[in-house]
């Protein structure tokens, strides 16, 4: 018996990969609908279930070049390959998808992975953004305070490391700002006491005015039409 080529092993990966999304699409689904009682929930804010990410699955088939090491200074992310030489339209969406994960080392893995392969990508980046919002929008969807907040900062991180990012975002406003036009007065209310935690960057409502000031400063003179479009309160800070 011949030896499979490389382009039949990755095939067969491929096939593997992809009747495991549906399964997995399947059992949510059916999940949801044995523990549904009575009409759905129409609470906008209600944090939603979503089905296991592609990263757990290939970072528990070990498929990713990531390692955890840890030391007395805390937990750092170790690659096995040069991050230069890393296919970014395969790894970095995975990794992107993976930021609606909220459990160690999964959570902490994808947050580091994809601030690292965008400090890293500079030009290489800009080809994979519109790959990229559909696990920003899964990950939006989900309407975890946490999970927004971390896709927030992602958001800023990637208008800034790129120039002509800001304007590549603008066509797929629609799939990323209805979610935050939810949440945009949601902000911390402590009254006269100090809040000492906004070095964490959790406050959702502050983060929101940031993302959408950012956007509309880096996305060119056709952005504020189209946040003013997708969230109406929102006030313009160059006019």
């Amino acid at each position: 018996m011949l030896t499979k080529t490389y382009e039949q092993r990755r095939a067969q990966q491929m096939n593997t990969v992809e009747l495991d999304r549906a399964r997995k699409s399947q059992k949510a689904l059916e999940y949801r609908n044995s523990n549904r009682e009575g009409p759905v929930s129409s609470c906008p804010t209600k944090i939603r279930a979503m089905p296991p990410t592609d990263f757990r699955m290939f970072y528990d088939r070990g498929d990713l070049p990531v390692a955890i090491e840890h030391s007395s200074a805390g937990n750092k992310i170790i690659w096995k390959a040069e991050i230069d030489s890393l296919d970014y339209h395969h790894y970095l969406p995975i990794f992107v998808e993976g930021l609606r994960e909220k459990q160690h080392p999964y959570a902490f893995l994808a947050r580091e992975g994809v601030n690292n392969l965008l400090e890293h990508g500079k030009n290489r980046v800009l080809p994979v953004i519109p790959q990229l919002i559909l696990p920003l929008h899964q990950g939006l969807e989900t309407r975890d305070p946490e999970v927004i907040c971390v896709i927030l900062n992602v958001i800023q991180f990637l208008v800034m490391s790129n120039e002509y990012a800001g304007p590549a975002l603008v066509p797929y406003y629609r799939q990323l700002l209805p979610v935050l036009n939810i949440f945009y007065c949601k902000n911390i209310n402590i009254g006269d006491q100090i809040y000492y935690a906004q070095r964490k960057r959790q406050n959702m409502g502050d983060l929101i005015q940031e993302t959408l000031e950012l956007l509309e400063k880096k996305g060119g003179p056709d952005a504020f039409l189209n946040i003013k479009f997708m969230i109406p309160q929102y006030q313009s800070c160059v006019l």
